[in-house]
């Protein structure tokens, strides 16, 4: 996966009812590490990474680049959104096109703050990417992940295998700049 390839990065800070989406800063460290630590969390990605392994080996400020948002509730970030290019894919119809991913702590979930964040991350890349589809994939057993995406407007293209289980590949088709 690479960046998006933006003009200009980062975006002023997105404000939702609930969230601000902003670029990841130092402060989030330690969010990064729960997200990418927590069995939940990972349970359909491969599994968790080891704390002092994260701990150790994770930058003073994870995860920036164009196209990766911190999401903010109430002065603390809560999860991190994924706008990025699929160079490679596991999935021909993927490679090339933009790829949405998210994460979210497991104590937030069942809140509607995934939906808010994410809602708000295709409006910004509906405006810096205009007509342009985005591509979604998760594994077809993890039902709130596939919820979601058909929430955002994503339609199944195929399934697939890959990491020795069944994968959902979704698209959604490219949209109108709101005005």
């Amino acid at each position: 996966m690479e960046p998006l390839g933006l003009a200009a990065w980062p975006p002023e800070p997105i404000k939702t009812e609930r969230l601000i989406l902003r670029e990841p800063e130092a402060r989030d460290r330690t969010a990064f590490i729960e997200l990418l630590a927590s069995p939940d969390v990972n349970a359909y990605l491969g599994g968790p990474r080891p704390r002092a392994e994260l701990e150790r080996d994770l930058p003073d400020i994870p995860e920036r680049w164009p196209g990766s948002f911190a999401v903010e509730l109430d002065g603390a970030m809560i999860g991190h959104i994924l706008l990025r290019r699929a160079t490679t894919h596991r999935h021909p119809a993927a490679t090339g096109k933009a790829d949405l991913g998210y994460l979210f702590l497991p104590q937030t979930w069942g809140s509607g703050y995934a939906t808010e964040a994410c809602t708000a991350a295709l409006t910004w890349f509906d405006t810096t990417h205009p007509h342009e589809p985005l591509i979604l994939t998760t594994q077809s057993a993890n039902h709130p992940s596939m919820h979601l995406a058909q929430k955002l407007g994503f339609t199944e293209l195929e399934r697939f295998t890959a990491w020795e289980a069944e994968q959902w590949l979704g698209q959604r088709p490219p949209q109108t700049p709101p005005t």
